[in-house]
């Protein structure tokens, strides 16, 4: 199955159809609800609403989720009936195939109720597709719609001193170039206040678009990161490393620990994310599509969905 682990939970819903062709007096058996077996429509919602739920134990490799709604309604002609299938979670990947196994399924159980009262080549399903789906990256971006630049700070002693490797700034500069940010500022610096300052502000002075720095952000006599960010930011958003922590928490318990913050200094916005390779990589996940978001509609001023810009 593929990892999803590292993707964060957004509301996603999806909506398929699927066509079952019938003669017109098997359609007005519809309408009645009056078969041998009882009422096809409502049987059939049953049915689709049952497959939603228990759609990874029919198609191998497809995540269980935990369905928060799921609906089957009809459109009905003189010689067919349409199945709408619309499917509902809170979760890391979608529900497109809940959604297409729900209209898939209450078609073919209309068709088991209807096949006493027609002939085999005057039933058949065809055209199940899905028609739309939300949330995810689909309309979530995790990649800037122009190029921004960006500089990755990474606080090591140990690195610093050529003693050890860094993977967690690395990885967060590699990521931010798969995001759209050019150029990718990079280096390491040791644990120290006045060495970092100095950075930052060169970097907020230059009007860097993104600054990301990587350790110091726990507990020890050396974790100095947060104490000297804190002072230069501006506009604080605490949303942001809320995020990150909440969803490393889910993951590790100690995320609860870091005291990583974020905002402004002036234009530049500043996030302070934890050395390790894991809380590194964790944070990033659960805080990309914000940025992204934030870079390119929020702070520029633009309209965004939801926001007092848009026309209702």
């Amino acid at each position: 199955m593929k990892d999803v682990s590292q993707k964060p939970d957004s509301l996603r819903i999806a909506r398929a159809t699927a066509t079952l062709h019938a003669p017109p007096d098997c359609i007005e058996l519809l309408r009645s609800g009056e078969t041998e077996k009882g009422d096809p429509l409502k049987t059939a919602r049953v049915a689709g609403i049952l497959a939603a739920k228990r759609t990874d134990e029919l198609i191998p490799l497809c995540h269980p989720l935990p369905i928060h709604r799921a609906d089957v309604s009809y459109e009905l002609a003189d010689d067919f009936v349409r199945v709408i299938a619309e499917v509902q979670t809170i979760g890391p990947t979608g529900v497109e195939m809940e959604a297409l196994t729900a209209a898939s399924i209450a078609a073919l159980t209309i068709y088991d109720m209807l096949k006493p009262y027609a002939e085999p080549d005057e039933l058949h399903i065809e055209d199940c597709r899905l028609e739309r789906k939300t949330g995810g990256k689909s309309h979530h971006r995790r990649k800037l719609a122009s190029p921004r630049d960006a500089a990755v700070i990474v606080l090591s002693d140990t690195v610093a001193a050529g003693q050890g490797r860094d993977t967690a700034g690395a990885f967060v500069r590699d990521a931010l170039g798969e995001a759209g940010f050019t150029p990718v500022d990079y280096r390491v610096i040791a644990d120290d206040a006045q060495a970092l300052g100095d950075v930052l502000r060169q970097q907020v002075d230059a009007g860097v678009a993104l600054v990301v720095t990587v350790g110091g952000t726990g507990l020890g006599p050396r974790d100095l990161t947060v104490d000297t960010v804190r002072p230069l930011i501006d506009v604080e958003i605490p949303g942001i490393m809320e995020a990150a922590r909440a969803f490393g928490q889910r993951r590790m318990p100690f995320a609860m620990l870091s005291r990583g913050v974020a905002g402004y200094a002036r234009d530049t916005l500043v996030m302070t994310f934890p050395g390790s390779r894991g809380g590194a990589s964790e944070s990033l996940a659960a805080t990309l599509p914000g940025i992204v978001h934030l870079l390119d509609t929020v702070r520029p001023g633009g309209r965004h969905a939801g926001g007092y810009g848009e026309e209702s």
